[in-house]
């Protein structure tokens, strides 16, 4: 897996609203609008919509 990085204050707002703590969680994939997180600690992955 790729390496995340820090997301934008737009991805901020997006990881935000989906209930999401933004300082936790890095983007390694943004497609169309759909954010690829992982955790910075725990390496877990989790997918958000590009409707949300």
């Amino acid at each position: 897996m790729k390496a995340g990085k820090r997301p934008t204050r737009n991805q901020k707002k997006a990881v935000f609203a989906a209930g999401l703590n933004p300082a936790n969680w890095l983007v390694f994939k943004n497609i169309n609008g759909q954010l690829h997180l992982v955790h910075r600690e725990e390496g877990t992955v989790k997918i958000i919509p590009s409707n949300m």
